[in-house]
């Protein structure tokens, strides 16, 4: 099995400056880092949690698909969130999604990300090729 792991950039200018990618692929192993509702062109999309949820996901999925991953591969899911009194919308969203994928998924309530308009950060786990299988 090919273990050659690859970057992957989103192309925000922080990532060249502090030294870190946005994914990264090993083999069939894909994970994409905290990523929050930010635009290309620095502004924050969404003015609620689930608008915000469903943007980060949409721009995930994206993303794991250069690696060769697909909705089905995704395995985990890591929601963190400044106000888990919207985990209500934040899950709405989220089962637009995976609702019949099932993934894992945490969420856990922060103090504050980096702009007090962002209300979720979400990082993403997916296995290409894995095939679901009920327990």
């Amino acid at each position: 099995m090919d273990m050659t792991r690859k970057n992957y950039s989103s192309g925000a200018p922080l990532e060249e400056k502090v030294g870190y990618s946005r994914m990264i692929s090993v083999g069939p192993y894909v994970k994409v880092g905290g990523t929050t509702s930010v635009q290309p062109d620095g502004t924050v999309y969404g003015e609620d949690a689930y608008e915000q949820t469903k943007y980060v996901l949409e721009k995930q999925l994206n993303l794991i698909k250069q690696a060769g991953a697909k909705p089905e591969d995704v395995f985990n899911v890591m929601i963190y969130t400044t106000d888990i009194g919207q985990g209500g919308r934040i899950c709405e969203a989220y089962s637009e999604f995976f609702h019949d994928i099932k993934p894992l998924c945490t969420m856990v309530e922060i103090a504050k990300l980096n702009r007090p308009t962002q209300f979720v950060e979400i990082e993403m786990e997916a296995m290409c090729g894995s095939v679901v299988k009920e327990g």
